[in-house]
């Protein structure tokens, strides 16, 4: 049986690679959620009016990976220090969330950004979200597995910051 994750954290097209190469992922889609505007553009989101956070979709088989791990992935790609974006990414379109379908899901979330906070191993408070997941609308089909289809584009956004940081505090 299929399971689903939503995580925000930063641009979405760096969110891709990291979950969809991953065993046990069936799909990794690109999107949009937490805003008040059904089916938004890139270019609304990007303007700030719409209150929707990029986003990725995991659909996931919960036999051969488990939630809990695809949240330690999620944690290794991003700052959970940073409310107001990721790396280069700023706004709050690009705000740190895990996105919970189940009473479940979110206990697992809350336990592991606790664990998290009890390593001290950041200096600054742990500030990512837990919010209930609420739709998502799918990205233009451009921002798609972003990371296949420009790769060159897709460097310079990991250039940003995202890959010393990582180095920095999962070695």
């Amino acid at each position: 049986m299929e399971e689903t994750a939503i995580f925000a954290g930063g641009c979405f097209w760096c969110m891709v690679e990291p979950f969809e190469t991953q065993p046990g992922i069936i799909n990794v889609v690109s999107g949009y959620t937490g805003g008040h505007v059904a089916n938004p553009t890139y270019e609304q989101v990007t303007s700030h009016t719409t209150g929707h956070t990029e986003a990725v979709k995991i659909t996931y088989d919960p036999e051969i990976i488990s939630y809990r791990q695809l949240v330690q992935i999620y944690w290794q790609q991003t700052d959970p220090t940073d409310a107001m974006g990721q790396f280069q990414d700023r706004g709050d379109n690009y705000r740190p969330v895990i996105f919970v379908n189940s009473a479940e899901q979110r206990e697992i979330a809350e336990k592991s950004r606790e664990q998290l906070a009890k390593s001290e191993m950041f200096d600054d408070p742990i500030v990512t979200k837990i919010e209930d997941a609420q739709p998502f609308y799918p990205a233009e089909e451009e921002h798609q597995e972003f990371y296949k289809k420009n790769p060159l584009r897709y460097q310079i956004q990991e250039a940003g910051g995202r890959s010393e940081f990582q180095k920095k505090y999962w070695k």
